[in-house]
């Protein structure tokens, strides 16, 4: 049985529990219209439980029967009472009463399995990896029911209005199994647990997930909201260093946001990122709210390197136009350099930063007999040079498109980062997010220096 409906149906026997007191306080002071309505109430109440219990069960449980047996205790004492006769002692009746509810509380929580319901949503493919190793486990766990519910988003203008609308369902891997958003009804099924990795609502300037996804109307779905970055980050200095308040400084972008405000529990990739969230939430809310973000956060990891490190070459589907461009003559393989290019640095960089990357693919395609380049551009660049920087759009457009019709090298805009890292045997590129997430891998890093020409 769903532990949303098993805890509904044990919310109502306390309630019935709790009737018998006043059954009895009317029996004594002979207030029988008021104990002819209570016991209405009660049947009523077990006609619910066991209802609910043959829907989920089917017929023929012990749960059931002992309702069968309450209810038609209940209806004498009715009948009894409405014909004008007495209960002798209104202890005695709600003794028996309080004696079969007992076996009937035990019989749903012991004698009926509980089956927990979580729900995934996703909004960006590409960040899937930042939920898959936890809905993996929950695909497993023969008590849950997992459900992966990719839900749509706005790109935004400069101005702040809605421009593309994107549903990213057909970009997920084929082994994830993905439920429209239209046919699960949130409201309905209450799931136990909804975990998001989008936090911003509408503080993006960049793209804003559909409002009924919000976090705080997703809280109101489920018994608890969970958070995970979609990004992993560097971990902060020491505490006691000079750099430590800067580095807090920064951190207000990704902890002072809606998403960790209204979650239950925000799930971090380490404990000194977990003290770092902590010490930002405290700035922003207030000495008093120390104990709120100690019980919310929790510093046990990211799901982002667990996919990195359950992964190996061989779990890589290469297609076929990639091998064109990795592979020599003579079979044997290149190097591979995974080149990534970041929001931050097309953002701070502007012009500067397209002339770095005329440069990179220039010296790249000069040596691309030994070496081959796969560019992975960040997934939010277009919707990023859309809304913030529009001056930029053609001069960016024109080296996409110059770099994808020379194919010399991979431009990979797919939502799978995960086969980038595992491919290639080296990273150049953009101080990013992604850095963290190739270190897990062991394999050289280079950052690039936009402010000097060349590679």
């Amino acid at each position: 049985m769903r532990n949303y409906y098993k805890t509904q149906c044990q919310n109502k026997l306390s309630l019935l529990e709790e009737t018998y007191g006043q059954i009895e306080k009317d029996i004594a002071k002979r207030d029988i219209g008021q104990v002819l309505s209570l016991l209405e109430d009660c049947q009523q109440t077990a006609i619910e439980i066991g209802t609910a219990i043959e829907e989920s069960e089917g017929e023929g449980t012990e749960a059931v029967r002992l309702l069968e047996d309450y209810c038609e205790a209940v209806y004498q004492a009715h009948e009894e009472l409405k014909q004008g006769g007495r209960l002798s002692s209104g202890k005695q009746f709600a003794k028996k009463l309080r004696k079969i509810l007992s076996k009937v509380k035990y019989e749903i929580n012991d004698g009926i399995p509980t089956q927990y319901e979580v729900v995934f949503l996703p909004y960006k493919a590409s960040m899937w990896d930042s939920l898959e190793s936890v809905w993996k486990a929950a695909d497993e766990d023969p008590d849950c029911d997992a459900y992966v519910i990719p839900i749509p988003y706005y790109d935004k203008k400069p101005d702040g209005s809605f421009a593309k609308l994107h549903y990213e369902i057909d970009q997920f891997p084929e082994y994830v199994p993905v439920t429209k958003y239209k046919d699960y009804d949130f409201e309905g099924r209450h799931p136990d647990k909804i975990y998001i990795h989008n936090p911003y609502d509408d503080c993006n300037l960049v793209t804003e997930v559909v409002k009924d996804f919000f976090s705080d109307k997703l809280k109101e779905y489920t018994d608890e909201l969970v958070y995970i970055p979609y990004f992993v980050l560097p971990d902060p200095p020491e505490e006691a260093s000079s750099d430590y308040r800067k580095y807090l400084k920064k951190m207000e972008h990704f902890a002072t946001i809606p998403g960790v405000i209204n979650a239950d529990r925000v799930i971090v990739q380490s404990d000194a990122m977990k003290k770092a969230y902590i010490n930002v939430l405290i700035d922003y809310a207030g000495k008093n709210s120390e104990k709120i973000w100690k019980k919310k956060i929790e510093g046990i990891g990211s799901p982002k390197f667990d996919k990195i490190r359950s992964m190996s070459i061989e779990d890589v589907k290469i297609p076929r136009e990639w091998h064109l461009v990795i592979d020599k003559a003579n079979g044997v393989r290149k190097k591979i350099i995974f080149y990534n290019t970041s929001v931050g640095a097309l953002l701070e960089y502007e012009n500067k930063m397209i002339e770095k990357m005329r440069d990179v693919f220039k010296h790249f395609y000069e040596h691309r007999g030994e070496v081959a380049l796969l560019w992975r551009p960040h997934p939010l660049i277009e919707a990023t040079i859309s809304a913030m920087r529009p001056q930029l759009w053609e001069a960016y457009w024109e080296l996409v498109d110059i770099y994808r019709n020379a194919g010399w090298g991979i431009y990979d805009d797919t939502p799978d980062i995960d086969r980038a890292i595992i491919l290639s045997d080296a990273y150049y590129g953009d101080w990013s997010s992604v850095v963290h997430l190739y270190r897990v891998s062991g394999k050289p890093i280079m950052i690039q220096n936009i402010e000097c020409r060349g590679v």
